[in-house]
């Protein structure tokens, strides 16, 4: 087999950035930039509020489970041709979203849209693995990551209902679609194979088999999830419940991200003192504090900002503790397979959260706190009893 000529990463750690941000940013502003308008899109579509929230699900599920496919096929034909195929899919498919009616049509140019993402997240972070694995750069690569992160749930719903204001929902699909092309065509030009020159045998099994591995990747999962359920409840509770204007409602979600963009630049000290395994574990207290707070608000509150949006930003704080070290913690052992360990990383993730976070919203109700408080509660115990036994003599 001929293997892709690989070019030497020599890119500083802001240039890297610049090359690989756009493409986490674009993932998840797909789902942001969509809140404001999922409260009309029943009645543009011509169909019922549950199928649109089948369009958030969709997307997470599709958003993992196609990275299963794309990381063994990123660790032999490599991460470069991943990422830009992944990435013109994904342009394409928000262009087919911007020109579509029909609520069928619309679920399947998600479901593309969410296939080619896929594609390009796991692209990325395997880049992420092959260039700075065992680097002192890793973690703050990481924890850069997880800040312009943030920058997209706090100004994702707020350009989204100006555009949606001005332009009508369509040009959010066009917007994300221009972005899109812009970014694949500076990938095209920067983004050398990285992709080692001789990778092992692709196997699943070490993986699987690895309890570190499930146990970081529960807290990611968890804390991705807490976020997930938060954003797909949101828009009925200070919307509809709490009279939010669709401006309102964006500056509101955005103070969330803002929590999580001030705790963002601590990180790096956080691991420093308390580790990869206290700063989880700190994480995952953090969010069950925050879900207490929410549930206080639902039992004796109105909805409100102080009652939901004002617990979330406690939840953020641990959303950014755990994020920080989870992939360390969950990838540490598979240099060698990383596009195949990033890939089930974060297909575990999505499959996780868009299913677990889907039943805990239909289950307790999607105007209310309870599905944040319930998935929280489970899948945050479940990761503390897994770290208490990483502790234990084998």
């Amino acid at each position: 087999m001929s293997y892709p000529k690989i070019q030497r990463w020599s890119y500083s750690v802001p240039a890297a950035m610049l090359l690989m941000a756009p493409f986490d940013i674009l993932t998840s502003l797909a789902m942001d930039i969509y809140l404001p308008i999922v409260p009309v899109m029943p009645e543009a579509l011509g169909t019922s509020p549950e199928v649109i929230q089948l369009t958030l699900s969709l997307y997470m599920l599709v958003l993992g489970a196609g990275q299963i496919v794309f990381g063994p096929i990123s660790d032999i034909v490599g991460r470069r041709p991943v990422l830009l195929g992944g990435t013109a899919l994904f342009a394409a498919s928000s262009f087919l979203l911007a020109g579509t009616s029909a609520a069928p049509l619309f679920v399947a140019w998600r479901l593309l849209q969410a296939v080619g993402a896929s594609a390009a997240l796991v692209a990325t972070f395997a880049t992420v693995r092959d260039v700075y694995a065992g680097r002192p750069e890793s973690s703050t690569i990481y924890s850069l990551l997880g800040s312009i992160l943030s920058f997209v749930p706090a100004l994702g719903p707020i350009a989204g209902a100006l555009i949606a204001d001005r332009f009508g929902w369509r040009a959010i699909f066009l917007v994300i679609g221009l972005l899109s092309v812009a970014a694949l065509f500076n990938a095209g030009m920067r983004w050398h194979e990285t992709r080692p020159a001789a990778t092992a045998k692709i196997a699943l099994r070490p993986i699987l088999k690895s309890f570190p591995f499930w146990v970081y990747t529960l807290g990611f999962s968890t804390a991705m999830g807490a976020f997930f359920v938060f954003f797909s409840t949101a828009p009925r509770i200070l919307i509809d419940r709490a009279g939010f204007s669709g401006i309102g409602f964006s500056v509101a979600f955005a103070t969330v991200a803002l929590a999580m963009i001030v705790t963002a630049p601590f990180a790096k000290s956080f691991v420093m003192r308390w580790g990869i395994a206290g700063s989880l574990a700190r994480g995952m207290a953090t969010l069950l504090l925050g879900a207490v707070l929410l549930a206080f608000g639902e039992l004796f509150l109105q909805p409100s900002f102080v009652s939901f949006v004002v617990p979330m930003w406690i939840i953020a704080i641990g959303i950014v503790l755990a994020t920080a070290v989870t992939a360390n913690g969950a990838l540490e052992a598979f240099g060698d397979t990383a596009g195949t360990a990033v890939a089930l990383y974060f297909c575990v993730e999505s499959i996780l959260v868009g299913f677990a976070g889907t039943v805990f919203v239909l289950l307790l109700g999607g105007d209310s706190a309870w599905p944040v408080v319930g998935y929280i509660s489970v899948s945050a115990l479940a990761t503390l009893a897994g770290l208490w036994s990483l502790r234990q003599p084998a």
